[in-house]
């Protein structure tokens, strides 16, 4: 299937997700299987869109809480080739909710696409009786073909930058959140209404090092995330650096508690994995807000990212060694 618009031809790419799921009756909503649905006959199978033929592509057919390197090695690979062509104007990945947040950060990282990427998702499978994904789809189509750049998020009629969305909700239709910075636009019946700047694409040159060490690493580098909790002690930050050396630690995330705050029984114990060449990133496990940077910070502060993309980030930045 392949179309074009006086903006240029626009590609849906698909990777699972609960968007293509089924289940076996129509009022479950929970009991499903992820990634069942192929991408084209979800595309076929929203009349809003019947007017338009679009190039689509299936990468993967995944669950996303079963996202991993490969997946996001080809998902890379084809995004960056799509991007390339000049006579696309934009992408669409439709993915899972549970690590999306993840995948749009690390597509925003890498590519820094100028022409826009856009990912967008469902809370419900594709035989729910009200599926949200058509209309999601339809959204993210909207913003494919108005948006400015860079990789931005569709869910429940609110657009979300790479860098700020969340999943903040296990069930709810509207499960993503910005956090202080809020959305950066919504979809009223087709139009974009813009709150505040896209994310920049190309505001800083893609890093061709990185994005050829991630395109070609067989693992990335070992990071694990900590939480710091009441009663925290030191021996899972222990026993991580303790593992055997084939594929070593070399990065620790914690999530403090409030500002980066982080009990002194697993602080002692981060400090001693610091002292054995550990990197140790602090964030925080408050669902608002970010480390605020001062004098008292025992580590690295992750720069704004939530925990789960400090710790991806962390990851690409051990990528060069």
């Amino acid at each position: 299937m392949s179309s074009s618009t006086a903006a240029g031809r626009l590609v849906i790419l698909g990777t699972g997700g609960t968007i293509a799921g089924r289940a076996e009756r129509a009022s479950d909503n929970v009991s499903y299987t992820a990634g069942q649905v192929n991408v084209a006959d979800l595309v076929s199978a929203v009349p809003a869109l019947s007017a338009s033929r679009f190039e689509v592509e299936q990468v993967a057919q995944v669950d996303s809480k079963d996202m991993g390197l490969s997946v996001w090695q080809l998902l890379v690979r084809r995004v960056a080739h799509h991007l390339r062509q000049p006579d696309i104007s934009s992408v669409i990945v439709t993915h899972g909710t549970d690590t999306l947040e993840e995948t749009a950060y690390l597509l925003q990282r890498l590519l820094q696409p100028i022409k826009p990427v856009v990912l967008t998702c469902a809370m419900r499978p594709a035989s729910a009786l009200v599926p949200d994904g058509p209309q999601n789809l339809i959204d993210a189509v909207a913003v494919a073909q108005q948006a400015q750049g860079g990789v931005s998020v569709v869910c429940a009629g609110q657009v979300h930058s790479a860098l700020d969305v969340a999943k903040v909700h296990t069930y709810r239709l509207d499960a993503f959140d910005s956090g202080d910075a809020g959305a950066l636009a919504c979809v009223e019946e087709g139009r974009v209404r813009r709150f505040r700047d896209w994310p920049q694409g190309g505001a800083a040159p893609v890093d061709a090092g990185e994005l050829e060490r991630f395109l070609s690493v067989a693992a990335l580098p070992r990071v694990e995330l900590v939480t710091s909790h009441a009663d925290s002690g030191g021996d899972m930050v222990r026993a991580l650096v303790a593992q055997d050396a084939q594929r070593p630690v070399r990065g620790i995330v914690v999530a403090g508690t409030g500002n980066g705050t982080v009990h002194r029984d697993l602080k002692e114990a981060l400090d001693d994995a610091r002292a054995r060449g550990v990197r140790v990133v602090l964030s925080s496990r408050c669902a608002h807000g970010r480390v605020v940077p001062h004098p008292g910070l025992a580590y690295d502060h992750s720069q704004g990212l939530s925990p789960v993309k400090a710790r991806l980030a962390l990851s690409l930045d051990l990528l060069g060694g």
